[in-house]
């Protein structure tokens, strides 16, 4: 071989050795897609509530004292007239004692001034004192009579602040709240239970104040309870004047026909749902990614089996469901599901289901 072939030989190996490896090809995804179609659009106004009762009471000791016992539990049903919860009574039965005392000794007066009286009028009746005399005794006798008015009203008075320690159910219902605890000192009135009273139930939530002006006292209304498609009735019975401070939203309260349901149950509460002729394209969210600061789709192109990224308009989101304004087509074919995997120009394949016919 001649020294000129060699070198031209070795130049190529040199080529061949410093060119780059060839590009590996994109693996073939297989994904799901769905034909884009049109539907109508449901005018359907909808906010999340929980059912309440429609009487609710934050029970509390009328005086003050320290919590010794609690006869009842969270979630308990209790009877019209059960012992809730007491309080240290010490120091009301020793006031009941002093009173009773007190009219013992006023009563011990009312009689002395009777019986002076009596003997009195009798020297009167002879005339042996003056009519003058008589009128003194009998001055006396209505002062202790009134003494001893004053002390029985005292002694039930200090009665009723002693049965004030114990604390009963004014209805039957169950207990739906505990706000003090066995050794807590309580002042007159604070809550120490909550008790809803069995019976009506409501289904309560919020509504914007721009959406507050569409109810009225006495509109049918519809409710979902969740885990369930039956749609009951209801009816609202209560606008809250003012908005929540907080929230800036207004309480609506709408009267239940099912009075067994659950408290604290979650439920849906509809205001309108009514068809129009409105025609949109919904797609699920898993088909919707968001690229550059827009959001898009995957179209499929069917005669070559890749895909393009495609810019649509979201109009609203109901649920699981995005409402296009614009964007598709209706024929066309998006991906929906694996949006997040793909590249533009990717070739990919129709998902099959095990055991689907293809």
């Amino acid at each position: 071989m001649s020294r000129s072939n060699s070198v031209v030989l070795l130049v190529a190996a040199a080529l061949v050795a410093c060119s780059p490896p060839p590009k590996p090809q994109e693996p073939v995804r297989a994904v799901k897609v769905l034909t884009v179609g049109q539907t109508n659009l449901s005018s359907n106004t909808s906010f999340a509530g929980e059912v309440r009762a429609r009487i609710e009471s934050r029970l509390g000791f009328r005086v003050a004292g320290k919590l010794v016992a609690r006869h009842v539990e969270l979630g308990q049903k209790v009877k019209a007239g059960q012992l809730l919860a007491e309080i240290d009574a010490q120091d009301y039965r020793l006031s009941v004692d002093a009173a009773r005392a007190q009219v013992s000794a006023a009563q011990t007066n009312r009689d002395l001034a009777a019986a002076d009286f009596k003997r009195y009028k009798e020297l009167r009746d002879k005339e042996f004192i003056s009519g003058a005399e008589l009128e003194r005794r009998d001055s006396a006798l209505k002062a202790a009579q009134a003494q001893l008015d004053q002390a029985q009203a005292q002694l039930a008075g200090q009665g009723n602040q002693l049965g004030y320690s114990k604390l009963f159910a004014d209805k039957a219902g169950v207990v739906t709240g505990v706000d003090a605890e066995v050794g807590q000192v309580l002042s007159a009135g604070m809550p120490v239970l909550r008790v809803a009273q069995e019976g009506q139930r409501d289904a309560v939530f919020a509504v914007p104040e721009d959406l507050v002006g569409q109810l009225n006292m006495g509109q049918a209304l519809k409710v979902k309870f969740w885990g369930k498609q039956a749609l009951q009735d209801a009816t609202v019975h209560e606008i809250a004047a003012s908005a929540d401070p907080v929230t800036r939203t207004f309480s609506i309260r709408a009267a239940l026909k099912d009075s067994s349901a659950a408290l604290g149950s979650t439920l849906t509460v509809m205001l309108g749902q009514s068809a129009t002729n409105t025609q949109a394209i919904n797609l699920p969210t898993t088909a919707i990614r968001q690229e550059g600061g827009q959001t898009t789709v995957w179209v499929l192109d069917t005669a070559s089996m890749t895909v393009r990224s495609q810019v649509v308009e979201v109009g609203n989101i109901q649920g699981n469901e995005v409402i296009l304004k614009s964007g598709l087509q209706v024929g066309q074919q998006v991906v929906a599901a694996g949006v997040h995997v793909l590249s533009p120009g990717q070739k990919v394949s129709v998902y099959q289901a095990p055991g689907a016919q293809p």
